[in-house]
């Protein structure tokens, strides 16, 4: 079995949600659930040892477009959100991530070296993600307490525009040129995350935005839960120009998994094959090389294709990579060497 590091998933919004419904957050994710993707359980049984879990605010605005006739969708943005209503958000969701931690249940993990020894011991390694800042503010005045409270990764913007850029919105066809890039908060931000060790993640922002962190940061550029767009025009796919220069950075792109972007009409549809995952991995591994490919899955945020399921399902995509010609040593690097080296690199670690 290849253990399994996933660059990107939703698990602590469901959690958040099904708390605020009176669910204890500890014991659906320790003893497991029917609920979602991912659990303690299920993550043993696919071999997924951790990942960057994602503090998102809901954007209780949008509403996705149902296709046409010719299967194309244009959803508008949804509208920004407060800074302070999101903040309180934010701390909510993440004192879930706390109780987690400190029930045991899993351990939030600050380092590779500490994601490294809870995969050792058996427990899920959880980073904290932030996925759009609206609750840090446009003046980071949330940024140094969120860091020292264990934030190691950010998106600048979800799919609707903030105090700090742009983002895509979910679209088929379209590029993901769709406006602006960073505002000088946004500038400021990129430069503060540098400075203090916080992963920046690309995965929703605009093409200007892209190349606006691109020309600013000292990191490897990294999209977290990002396919090619050369296969699935989707706005939030990732364009070879956009593929070119996280390979010259060294830096990383996450398979995701959901069905919008890997299919090649674009559509959310649970029967989507293993293939169209296979597809993506060989065209981007062509792209960017071994080294700067890896797994983004989007559990609990996305429709995911059947034959993965959950959590659990993981091996089948290992299974299929393998089948695809994949060897074991570069399996290892696509499930979880390839976010730890950039991990480490983000966070000031030594080589």
């Amino acid at each position: 079995m290849q253990a399994v590091f996933d660059g990107h998933n939703d698990v602590l919004l469901r959690l958040w949600r099904h708390a605020r419904a009176g669910v204890d957050p500890v014991a659906e994710f320790a003893h497991g659930t029917d609920k979602g993707h991912i659990d303690a359980p299920r993550a043993r049984e696919g071999g997924l040892i951790g990942g960057l879990c994602a503090i998102y605010i809901p954007s209780g605005d949008l509403v996705l477009k149902v296709p046409d006739e010719n299967g194309h969708y244009a959803t508008p943005l949804a509208k920004p959100l407060d800074h302070m209503a999101s903040l309180a958000t934010a701390m909510e969701i993440a004192d879930v991530a706390f109780r987690l931690d400190r029930a045991g249940a899993w351990r939030l993990c600050r380092s590779t070296g500490e994601i490294r020894r809870a995969s050792e011991e058996g427990v899920f390694a959880a980073v904290l993600h932030m996925e759009g800042c609206e609750a840090i503010g446009p003046e980071l005045a949330a940024l140094e307490t969120l860091h020292a409270a264990g934030l190691r990764s950010l998106g600048p913007v979800w799919s609707r525009h903030n105090a700090f850029g742009h983002g895509v919105p979910f679209a088929f066809p379209s590029t993901p040129d769709t406006g602006p890039g960073l505002t000088a908060s946004g500038f400021e931000l990129v430069r503060a995350c540098n400075r203090l060790g916080i992963l920046i993640d690309l995965a929703h922002i605009t093409e200007k935005g892209f190349w606006d962190v691109a020309k600013t940061t000292d990191q490897p550029l990294v999209a977290s839960h990002s396919n090619a767009h050369a296969l699935t025009p989707v706005a939030r796919n990732l364009t070879d120009r956009q593929l070119d220069a996280i390979r010259e950075s060294r830096g990383v792109v996450g398979l995701n998994y959901a069905t919008t972007m890997l299919r090649g009409d674009g559509q959310e549809n649970a029967a989507t094959p293993l293939a169209d995952m296979v597809r993506h991995v060989d065209y981007m591994v062509e792209r960017v090389g071994i080294d700067c490919i890896a797994l983004g899955s989007d559990f609990d945020g996305a429709t995911i294709p059947e034959e993965i399921g959950d959590a659990a399902g993981n091996q089948r995509l290992v299974a299929a990579l393998k089948g695809a010609g994949y060897g074991d040593r570069e399996l290892k690097k696509i499930c979880r060497e390839n976010w730890l080296r950039v991990l480490g690199q983000a966070w000031h670690e030594q080589a």
